[in-house]
């Protein structure tokens, strides 16, 4: 059960928590005092749209101030000279990412300069924090915030009707919220600074689209939904008397007060059964018009009216250009607005027609008589009073080719918001649920054969929720997986791309990866309504880069499209669909076999070397497969977070390397393997991330460059490290801050500084460092000190040492035995220990180490250690030296010499190690071996496992390695 946060609220004024202002288009934060490392430019990826506008302002005093505003992706004001739109609310952060769902906005007609929006995304546990009104006296440049003592819902049920805020025309100091939830209406009197309840208004609205809903979801009640005043009931600089207010309660949805809010009532003899969505005053003819639905919307409604008040008389009259008790009304009203410049011309919509289309009714009589944007004539064909240009954002048509009387694109869905423009007649913008059209030729509705022309309206609003990103090393720079509109392939990343994916085309695409080594070979799964399609599949391919796609089989029982991998050659693809178990496919997807040791729900991804290789994610456990997806093994790595949203990707170039990011708060970070998951570091001074990507190297340095958004020494931002994580710069700022964002995160592998961040409803950021280069690192690590050994055995020891430091940050250290003319690297770890193994006992051996940074710079090798192995005793078993004899590019010979290291002579023995850099056995003498991935097992042959006590015999073999060529940590010996 949702816990009401306040029963009931006094009307003395509450003097809400206010947030300070900040400079430049934001409020002050804990990261305020941190500067951007580098001036990066941030700018949206264009698609153009792309989600669900539901409230459209235009000022009344000041011609081409309009704004707009989303249910998840912030505020915007429209930038005439330019036709665009720019976006308001990008210096919110994580901390309030809720501020980024806007539930009502309202432009001051008197100083046009202030904007009041009323934020918060929901109004159940989804939202950690209470809503707020922000405020702006220079158009939305610069914000300060007041906390409200409950939940806003900008992505809440009813969040198309409106507008809950607005400004009294006459005194403007005075401004009114509409509350959901059982609040009521709230009054501020000083310019929005303060707020209080306005006690005597009687109904808080009883609607809830379902009240026994245990999500907290539907059970939200929208409450008081608009406020419209009539400006002529006082003179400028007074308290405006008539106002009039909207509920969502079916019978009683209309009140209204006739001295400036002191008193209400219900409006006599109201219309019942319908909630009234819309309340739009004709000054000029004193006319209050409601339009009405059955719900709150906005993907539903199935009847409706429409109704005028004449304010002087009091007389209702219904003027639905379809009334409910039609059974042609199959939709509810919303939509509704009237052309300030001729008194008695207005337009209402259906709140939803999905089939064939939404409507437009116009009426220039106040309602007697109605005409309809589109018409039957002889079914199933239709006239149309419009015309479509969608050749700025082609995919509009979704890739559909309809038969009639459906069209490709459609007018629209869920159109809540339509406006006339109060100044010219011609003009209108509406919202729909994919982008905002508009005419600037709207008379011709009125013309008899004439076409008024529609055309989307919405560049620079981008509004996309982005579910995965990939930029692969050749092709497109960016593919995107996104939600309700599938996906792109990006060539112009400032160009609209024509097209979202299709064959099959998915509502939304949850996963995408790539070939690193074949990247024209891509996979991408998603979600659609299996009963719409029951033949396609949730997976689909390309093998031109994204360009062209064709769908695979898939297993039974698919609903979603979870997690999908490619290995690194394309040669075969491991997907994790949500809610089945994880499944491998040799080729595209023609068969597909289950795999074993990986549970449902894991997350998969795919070495970007080892063909071969592919990794899992599940509840803090980590999982490995080296044998294409056909089995995984949970490795030994622990302190990984076992709850929250986490994320892994495996570097490009690097087997076995891995960065894990994510986790709830108090247990989230990052986290890095070099060994394939076999054990994992977490890095200091990151003590929450979201994810983290990886793009072009900075120039003289090997190792990618990373991307992060995380909480680094204190500070939340974005983040780049050229040094594999030893240090961070932020790379955005305070006012780019984008609080929903972080479900897809990738650099460029082309452009160094290049990183590419997806949001959910703010759509694709890319930014770019403008040219900056860090300077060379030329000056290498402090030597380390000299190695100490313990836990000295027959066959290993421990070796620490005292760290290196270095100006930027030590990456690593290699370990290397003495050897005479060569000496032998035995391991590479990133800390300042590391354990030896596969020594012979009763032997002398001398290791020193070198430390390396990300430059790749060395350090002068440290002092050496020397130290003797304990003998062996009698039954102590065997041990065995790993040593490389011999090496050059792409292969190297090496030996293993087996010692029997007790008295008693032994009949067999067995040696195993692992290939910790993917090197492959191309032939093996003096013994018998297998190897499976980087698994290597030596046996004896028939002639040498005889080893008396104290004696030895050798094996060698020849073997193929690419990248590097380090030896295995861990080489052991059993007998038998």
């Amino acid at each position: 059960m949702r816990r009401r946060l306040f029963s009931m609220l006094t009307a003395v004024a509450v003097a809400c928590a206010t947030v300070g202002a900040a400079v430049a288009g934001g409020t002050a934060s804990a990261s305020s005092s941190v500067a951007a490392a580098e001036p990066y430019q941030w700018k949206n990826v264009r698609i153009d749209g792309g989600g669900f506008v539901p409230g459209i302002i235009f000022n009344q005093t000041e011609r081409n101030l309009i704004y707009a505003r989303t249910d998840i992706g912030g505020a915007y004001r429209w930038e005439q000279s330019s036709k665009s739109w720019t976006p308001l609310l990008d210096w919110v952060g994580l901390d309030k990412w809720g501020y980024n769902g806007v539930v009502s906005l309202a432009t001051d007609p008197v100083e046009t300069g202030r904007v009041y929006v009323a934020a918060g995304m929901y109004t159940n546990s989804w939202d950690p924090n209470n809503g707020a009104i922000l405020r702006s006296a220079d158009k939305g440049a610069t914000w300060q915030a007041t906390a409200l003592p409950f939940k806003l819902g900008g992505n809440m049920p009813g969040r198309g009707m409106g507008e809950r805020l607005a400004v009294d025309p006459n005194r403007n100091s005075i401004v009114y919220l509409g509350a959901p939830d059982g609040n009521g209406l709230w009054r501020s009197t000083d310019k929005g600074v303060t707020w209080a309840k306005v006690a005597s208004f009687p109904n808080p609205g009883n609607y809830a689209q379902d009240p026994a809903d245990p999500n907290g979801y539907l059970s939200h009640r929208p409450g008081v939904v608009w406020v419209t005043f009539d400006k002529s009931s006082a003179t400028a600089g007074n308290t405006t008397q008539k106002i009039y207010v909207g509920v969502a309660d079916k019978e009683n949805t209309v009140y209204s007060s006739a001295n400036g809010g002191t008193t209400w009532t219900r409006v006599a003899g109201q219309p019942t059964g319908y909630i009234a969505h819309k309340g739009v005053l004709d000054n000029t003819g004193q006319t209050l018009y409601i339009a009405t639905s059955d719900t709150g919307g906005p993907y539903d409604g199935a009847k409706g009216d429409v109704w005028k008040l004449n304010t002087a008389t009091g007389v209702w009259t219904q003027i639905s250009p379809i009334p409910s008790s039609s059974a042609d009304d199959y939709f509810g009203y919303s939509g509704l607005t009237v052309d300030r410049q001729r008194p008695g011309t207005l337009m209402v919509a259906t709140q939803i027609s999905w089939w064939p289309d939404v409507i437009f009714f116009r009426s220039t009589d106040s309602g007697a008589t109605w005409t309809r944007v589109w018409d039957f004539t002889s079914y199933p064909n239709r006239s149309f009073r419009y015309t479509m240009d969608v050749s700025s954002s082609p995919w509009l048509t979704l890739g559909a080719n309809p038969q009639p009387p459906e069209v490709a694109p459609k007018l629209g869905w869920m159109t809540e918001s339509m406006e006339i423009d109060p100044f010219d007649s011609n003009r209108m913008m509406y919202g729909t649920g994919a982008t905002l059209y508009g005419t600037e030729d709207l008379l011709k509705w009125d013309t008899a054969g004439a076409q008024f022309t529609i055309r989307p309206m919405v560049k620079g609003l981008e509004e996309t929720a982005v579910l995965d990103l990939i930029s692969p090393p050749s092709g497109a720079p960016l593919v995107s997986g996104l939600g309700d509109i599938g996906g792109f392939r990006h060539t112009n990343l400032d160009a609209v791309p024509p097209m979202m994916f299709t064959s099959p085309y998915f509502t939304s695409t949850t996963s995408l990866d790539y070939a690193e080594t074949n990247p024209a070979v891509m996979v991408r799964s998603g979600n659609f309504a299996d009963a719409d399609r029951p033949n396609d599949s949730h997976v689909a391919f390309s093998t031109d880069g994204g360009a062209n796609w064709f769908q695979g089989g898939e297993p039974g029982g698919i609903n979603e499209g979870g997690t999908v991998a490619a290995a690194a050659d394309g040669s075969r693809f491991v997907w994790a669909p949500k809610g089945v178990g994880v499944h491998y496919s040799v080729g595209f997807g023609n068969t597909w076999t289950a795999s074993t040791g990986l549970p449902t729900g894991a997350v998969v991804e795919s070495d970007r070397v080892n063909s071969s290789k592919f990794y899992g994610f599940n509840a803090g456990t980590f999982y490995a497969s080296t044998n294409g997806g056909v089995s995984f093994t949970a490795t030994a790595a622990t302190g990984l977070p076992a709850v929250g949203n986490v994320k892994f990707k495996a570097v490009p170039g690097r087997e076995g390397d891995i960065w894990l990011a994510g986790g709830e708060t108090g247990a989230s970070g990052i986290w890095h393997s070099t060994n394939g998951g076999a054990s994992f570091t977490k890095l200091s001074g990151v003590t929450s991330a979201v994810n983290i990507g990886f793009g072009k190297a900075a120039p003289g340095r090997s190792y990618q460059a990373l991307y992060t958004l995380a909480t680094v020494g204190g500070v939340s931002g974005v983040f780049r490290s050229d040094d594999t994580g030893a240090t961070w710069l932020r790379i955005n700022d305070d006012q780019h801050q984008y609080g929903n964002a972080g479900e897809a995160i990738t650099g460029d592998p082309r452009i160094y500084g290049r990183v590419y961040l997806g949001t959910n409803g703010r759509g694709i950021l890319y930014a770019d460092n403008g040219g900056v280069v860090p300077p060379a690192d030329t000056v290498p690590p402090s030597r380390p000190g000299t190695p100490a050994a313990s836990a000295i055995t027959s066959s290993g020891a421990t070796l620490t040492w005292t760290a290196s430091t270095d100006a930027v940050g030590v990456s690593g250290y290699d370990v290397y035995r003495e050897a005479g003319a060569t000496d032998v690297k035995v391991g590479s770890p990133t800390g300042a220990s590391f354990a030896v193994t596969g020594l012979s006992p009763d032997t002398s051996y001398s290791f020193y180490v070198i430390a390396r940074d990300a430059a790749g710079n060395s350090s002068t090798a440290s002092s050496p250690v020397t130290f003797r192995t304990i003998p062996g005793s009698a039954g102590s078993g065997c041990t065995a030296a790993y040593r490389v004899t011999n090496s050059w590019q792409g292969g190297f010979q090496g030996e293993v010499t087996v010692k029997n290291a007790g008295t008693a002579a032994i009949s067999a023995w067995t040696v195993k190690w692992s290939f910790p850099n993917g090197q492959t056995i191309t032939q093996l003498w003096s013994g018998v071996h297998t190897q499976t991935g980087a698994d290597v097992t030596v046996k004896n042959t028939s002639w040498n496992g005889s080893l008396a006590g104290g004696a030895s015999t050798t094996f060698g073999f020849g073997a193929g390695w690419t990248g590097t060529n380090g030896v295995p940590s861990t080489v052991t010996c059993t007998i038998g």
